[in-house]
């Protein structure tokens, strides 16, 4: 049975995009730990991200860092943080938080943000993706 995140890539459920290649994909978190809290995947569906071949994960970090850069110039922080955890969705993904502080990487945070609030800081951050 195909992940979340496939049915997602194959726009069999919706998402709010911020940026998409041949291979990946990015898309705000629907539970955010932060405002801007954005999901990179491989569009290839693959559970373990260290099962990914090399050029694919390669892709999948160097596209995450330009969808960083873009998040950065949108959300306010000191910097974007990275977590690689994997547990939750059996497809390798990256997740991408705006930070100001260490404790904002915690996952037991969460914050509320409407649809729409959603659909526009998708659109923001995809716009400021070079």
């Amino acid at each position: 049975m195909a992940s979340i995140f496939t049915r997602i890539v194959n726009g069999e459920i919706p998402c709010h995009k911020v940026c998409e290649t041949d291979h990946c994909l990015a898309f705000l978190d629907i539970n955010p730990i932060a405002r801007g809290h954005v999901l990179c995947i491989p569009k290839q569906e693959v559970d373990y991200i260290f099962d990914l071949d090399d050029q694919s994960l390669c892709e999948l970090h160097l596209f995450a860092k330009r969808v960083a850069k873009g998040l950065k110039k949108v959300c306010p922080c000191v910097k974007v943080g990275q977590a690689v955890i994997g547990i939750d969705v059996p497809h390798a993904h990256v997740h991408l938080v705006p930070l100001t502080k260490p404790a904002d990487l915690n996952f037991a945070n969460r914050v509320e943000i409407s649809q729409e609030e959603l659909s526009e800081l998708a659109r923001q951050i995809g716009a400021a993706i070079e």
